[in-house]
């Protein structure tokens, strides 16, 4: 029932209940109505999000920093190409990936993702899932703004110099342009979860399905983890493990449609 999760989520909304709950519900009729041209179409609805305007829910949320990074050089990890890819992985079927986390409050979901895919490479690499603190990355990483923003890019760099030996050989940062995608199902599965930065605007009210439409590829603002995929049925996604909570979405993850550079996934590292 939508008053009742806007009177939970919104206790202090005052004079402006009425005119937040209207606004969300026109929101999320506008998009289960594009939402139903498509097969397996996404669903929207209330959530911990909904009595946000779109504007508050940018500025609180929203706050991963793209950067540039190198172009994918096919001298360097050309091997990667002859390598043939499942039609369905998750990296969670190998116990690599921890519990959906919430940052809160916190617009620290470039700190998030970039621990939860450096957690997931350390089991690839034969070690055990740990629990790395997410916080200590948000308070020691000076040349981010801890939970005003931040860049994957730079969180990276910044790991790699204070944990030399650990990091030296994890990670990569490669830029992959539009038509890659299958470019990056063979990094997902040999090298490991894809840290990437997407147009989240329209996840404030998503329930589940695959994202397939009203998700723009020209603004990067939020870190996510891409954790796996499937191209077995008749849209094939990617599978993101965000940092909501587990209420947010599928559990706390997202399906977005591959192909068409949808939200944005391959412009960053």
């Amino acid at each position: 029932n939508t008053t009742i999760i806007f009177l939970k989520q919104c206790p202090v909304c005052g004079d402006q209940f009425d005119h937040r709950k209207s606004a969300s519900v026109k929101r999320q009729a506008f998009l289960n109505s594009h939402s139903q041209n498509y097969k397996q179409p996404t669903k929207y609805g209330p959530n911990q999000f909904s009595h946000l305007s779109p504007h508050q829910f940018k500025d609180l949320y929203l706050r991963a920093r793209p950067e540039v990074v190198p172009k994918y050089n096919s001298t360097r990890f050309g091997h990667l190409r002859s390598k043939p890819c499942p039609a369905r992985f998750d990296w969670r079927e190998y116990k690599a990936i921890g519990p959906v986390q919430d940052q809160g409050l916190c617009g620290g979901c470039w700190a998030f993702s970039v621990v939860a895919a450096i957690e997931a490479v350390e089991v690839k690499d034969g070690g055990t899932l740990q629990d790395l603190s997410v916080q200590q990355v948000i308070d020691c990483s000076y040349i981010n703004a801890g939970c005003k923003g931040g860049s994957t890019v730079s969180t990276l760099k910044w790991l790699k110099q204070v944990l030399q030996s650990f990091i030296n050989t994890v990670y990569f940062m490669i830029r992959i342009n539009q038509n890659q995608e299958e470019l990056m199902m063979q990094w997902l599965v040999y090298a490991g979860p894809l840290v990437v930065i997407v147009d989240a605007v329209s996840w404030q009210d998503y329930l589940g399905g695959v994202i397939q439409h009203h998700c723009s590829s020209r603004h990067a603002n939020h870190a996510v983890v891409i954790i796996g995929y499937d191209i077995t049925g008749e849209v094939p996604f990617w599978i993101i493990r965000n940092s909501w909570g587990k209420s947010w979405g599928d559990g706390g993850y997202a399906y977005v449609k591959m192909g068409e550079n949808m939200c944005g996934k391959l412009k960053q590292n």
